[in-house]
């Protein structure tokens, strides 16, 4: 049996309520704090990690899901802290699946779902994206139906407010791209040395 540090987990992470569906398969390794997998579904979804987040999943102990993510007294319950938990005490082939939630305001929420376990490579760096398709959506534009408007308002250039929304975007937007070559990992212990919980 190999030890923790001596395997990756690979992910698919797909966002809900999209269609067609916006998804990334990254591989982490098990080592990974549930922090540390935050980071990498911002990185290789293209979020700014700019609002909350959580994570709820079954804890094997207890069978009972529990919310691990960043602390917030307004939400009104108990979230664990995601750098003090790994991800290998709770993720594992029979319990593969978990709920991650991005922004609550525009209730961005993906469904995690562990994919294999398998032998990390000496010369590979991870977190590694290997695949995934289309664009993520802009940073506040309303959750789904907000990018659904979004997506009618920027491919209708006799629309009203196709010029304002395309320059409020960065003055184009491809939403069925996706390059995982081009996604770029941050480390995710300087992030937290970092992070403001005042968002």
């Amino acid at each position: 049996m190999k030890k923790k540090f001596d395997t990756v987990y690979q992910f698919k992470i797909t966002l809900r309520d999209i269609k067609p569906p916006i998804w990334r398969r990254i591989r982490v390794p098990a080592s990974y704090s549930f922090w540390d997998l935050h980071v990498a579904i911002q990185d290789s979804m293209g979020w700014t990690d700019s609002h909350l987040h959580e994570f709820q999943i079954k804890n094997p102990k207890t069978g009972r899901k529990i919310n691990i993510g960043l602390p917030d007294e307004d939400f009104g319950r108990r979230v664990s802290e995601g750098w003090k938990k790994n991800i290998a005490d709770f993720f594992s082939m029979q319990n593969p699946k978990a709920e991650y939630t991005y922004d609550f305001g525009d209730d961005w929420r993906h469904d995690i779902v562990l994919e294999e376990i398998l032998p990390r490579q000496k010369d590979i760096d991870y977190p590694l994206c290997i695949d995934g398709a289309r664009a993520c959506p802009p940073e506040d534009c309303g959750g789904s139906h907000g990018y659904e408007d979004f997506l009618e308002i920027i491919i209708d250039p006799d629309h009203e407010e196709h010029e304002s929304v395309l320059e409020w975007v960065g003055g184009e937007f491809h939403p069925e791209h996706f390059d995982c070559t081009a996604v770029i990992f941050d480390d995710p212990a300087e992030r937290l040395e970092n992070l403001d919980a005042d968002f």
